[in-house]
């Protein structure tokens, strides 16, 4: 028989609240996009929450029906451990999930994931080359991108001409665009070859083609645009153009902690457990470098080599080739 107590637990575990988030925030936390294009999404009236049109800064509960432009919607109220490809750009690919001109794009190349999309943090032009980075999570996209945190973004730039000293100055000062003030924070001549001069800048704000335009307000054009890292991520050596790398959960790990994001430890694990099981059955990679045999290897397919049976071919003779002809 059940005690009073016992009774009065289980009503108020069923009739407690469920949990509410704001449905921009939620949507950008389950991967469906960027906060900032969530809430266009809103404003278009692509999103409906029980078949009613949603409105921005809406709260949703766990338990309510989320459809974008007619298809139902599968969110993640906990947070989700995400993930973070980064990818070395080449030029002549564009950052756009499609293209009515038929350029090659770099989201036509990313690996499919269940469930989830990748988002881009920030943009490359399609003459610009070096790191692309990718995640999972619209809230750690918006986190990198967003202008109030100020993160690094640093290039290696090859400039036609150099700069003077006075130009240098200028550029760190801040120098007056068509969009406003934009400057960099670091500048430091690395060399070069002829008439072309090797430059890293580092500015904390990705505007539109803005390295290049704060060069080409001094009519220095910029005939090479690299960029290098990202926050505190740099693109790494091996990972050449054109080929991509996700990181270790250790490593985004420590991007959210550098970040002061929070994150799920029991979605941490099932992430590592995940990523193990992928890689006992995954198919070995294509730029792991040839592997040296050692001497008992080599002499073990040499012994398998002479003890093979050679193939007894029957020789023809005199008599067949007349037959033959």
């Amino acid at each position: 028989m059940r005690s009073q107590d016992q009774d009065t637990a289980k009503e108020r575990k069923t009739t407690s609240p469920s949990k509410t988030q704001r449905l921009h925030k939620l949507l950008a936390q389950s991967g469906i996009g960027s906060r900032r294009e969530m809430e266009k999404y809103i404003e278009a009236g692509r999103v409906h929450v029980n078949d009613s049109p949603a409105t921005l800064g809406q709260l949703i509960h766990e338990h309510d029906v989320i459809k974008i432009d007619g298809k139902t919607i599968h969110l993640f109220f906990d947070l989700k451990f995400p993930k973070i490809l980064i990818y070395h750009k080449p030029e002549g690919e564009i950052v756009s999930v499609s293209d009515p001109q038929k350029r090659t794009t770099v989201f036509s190349k990313l690996p499919r994931i269940k469930n989830e999309k990748w988002i881009s943090i920030g943009r490359l032009d399609i003459n610009t080359s070096g790191l692309l980075m990718f995640t999972t999570s619209g809230d750690l996209a918006n986190r990198l991108m967003h202008p109030k945190f100020e993160i690094e973004r640093e290039y290696a730039v090859r400039i036609f001409g150099e700069l003077t000293e006075e130009q240098m100055s200028k550029l760190k000062s801040g120098v007056k665009l068509e969009d406003g003030l934009a400057k960099f924070d670091e500048i430091r001549y690395q060399g070069g070859e002829g008439a072309n001069r090797w430059y890293q800048v580092i500015l904390m704000e990705g505007r539109n083609r803005e390295v290049r335009r704060l060069f080409e307000h001094f009519n220095l054009p910029v005939s090479r645009l690299i960029r290098t890292r990202f926050g505190s991520v740099s693109l790494p050596s091996r990972v050449k153009r054109g080929m991509m790398l996700e990181l270790e959960v250790k490593e985004v790990e420590n991007i959210l902690k550098w970040l002061d994001m929070p994150f799920s430890v029991v979605s941490r694990n099932e992430s590592l457990i995940k990523v193990k099981a992928r890689k006992k059955h995954a198919h070995p990679s294509p730029y792991a470098p040839k592997v040296k045999l050692d001497r008992k290897a080599i002499l073990d397919k040499k012994i398998k080599k002479i003890g093979k049976k050679p193939i007894k071919r029957r020789i023809r003779s005199d008599s067949d080739i007349k037959k033959s002809n």
